[in-house]
């Protein structure tokens, strides 16, 4: 029998210590840990598996040689390729992302019993800005039209990334170990981003200072923020209720840490192209956020700073040990 290999046994530690935590927070509040509707964890194991499907024959035709494209020669790529074992590690690895991701939901829904801090950090960013709202500056130089739109697309174009991106870093790399650093990182940025949450507990600047965003247009982003805001008021009031669940919190900015691990994963993989795009929309995130009243500045730099630790450490978690030699150097 084929041993668990190192690398998976530590991704799999990680997962082991994140849900202890969760566990032991869940018996601390009184609340049982929630899928509502199979969000977090079942629903995302569903659309990972379909995504998955489709990139395995996406790769499978990059694999095989144009002039021979047919079902069979496809299907031939495909069994060649993923034999029990490497379906076996492949599964393994995204079903730690997602346990992680269903651990961070219920971690996050908790604190918004902790009082948030949000006036602490909106005079932080004022005092960054010199006296001014970091959001309102940008309302005065982009506008509060077309650039909304825009940075609504931005934004909320987030969740589809993550969907696919940490899928097709396991099913197209040539190597699954290598694909499980991205899935490594991205771990810790949802384990980092917690802590995070906890340290400073807030709500974002769309709650403390609704004013500075009264002029943007009615969206997808502000019903967005009326339900998280309705949905916190609901577990406040009733911490038992079976639909009590909560998703907000603004320290430190999610959506920047997530796609700071992306873009330096692709640097990681040498997509030169990808690691161009990434960074522009990189940009774009950090501006939205503040922009539509989601985020602090601060936020934004505390997840720069989580994106680049959890890359550092995705890629101790895989490939903890480099031993050089006169001749080569070989990673255990």
């Amino acid at each position: 029998m084929t041993s668990t290999p190192p690398w998976l046994l530590r991704l799999i530690a990680l997962v082991l210590g994140f849900a202890a935590v969760t566990v032991w927070r869940s018996y601390e509040v009184g609340i049982a840990l929630r899928d509502p509707g199979g969000q977090y964890l079942a629903g995302k194991i569903v659309i990972s598996a379909v995504v998955f499907s489709v990139l395995v024959i996406v790769d499978a035709g990059a694999r095989t040689p144009r002039r021979t494209w047919n079902t069979r020669t496809l299907l031939d790529t495909v069994r060649r390729r993923w034999d029990a074992r490497r379906l076996a590690l492949a599964g393994a690895a995204l079903l730690c992302y997602h346990l992680v991701y269903f651990c961070y939901h219920n971690l996050k829904s908790w604190d918004v019993l902790n009082a948030p801090r949000d006036a602490t950090l909106t005079a932080i960013d004022r005092w960054l800005f010199f006296g001014h709202t970091p959001a309102v500056l940008l309302h005065d130089l982009l506008g509060e039209n077309l650039a909304a739109w825009v940075l609504i697309v931005i934004y909320e174009s987030f969740p589809t990334l993550v969907t696919v991106s940490f899928v097709a870093a396991v099913a197209l790399a040539d190597e699954i170990r290598d694909g499980a650093v991205l899935v490594a990182a991205m771990c810790w940025a949802w384990v980092l981003g917690t802590a995070s949450y906890y340290a400073i507990p807030s709500l974002g600047p769309f709650e403390d200072r609704p004013q500075d965003f009264a002029g943007l247009p009615t969206s997808i982003v502000t019903e967005t923020q009326a339900r998280y805001l309705a949905q916190r008021a609901h577990l406040l009031a009733d911490p038992a209720a079976h639909d009590a669940f909560a998703q907000v919190s603004a320290f430190a900015s999610l959506h920047v840490a997530i796609t700071t691990v992306l873009t330096l994963m692709a640097a990681h993989y040498g997509l030169r192209r990808t690691t161009i795009v990434l960074s522009i929309y990189l940009a774009g995130t950090v501006v939205a956020t503040v922009y539509l009243g989601w985020h602090f500045a601060l936020d934004d730099i505390a997840g720069l700073a989580i994106g680049a630790g959890a890359v550092a450490l995705g890629k101790l978690t895989i490939y903890p040990v480099l031993v050089r030699s006169r001749d080569a150097v070989c990673v255990e």
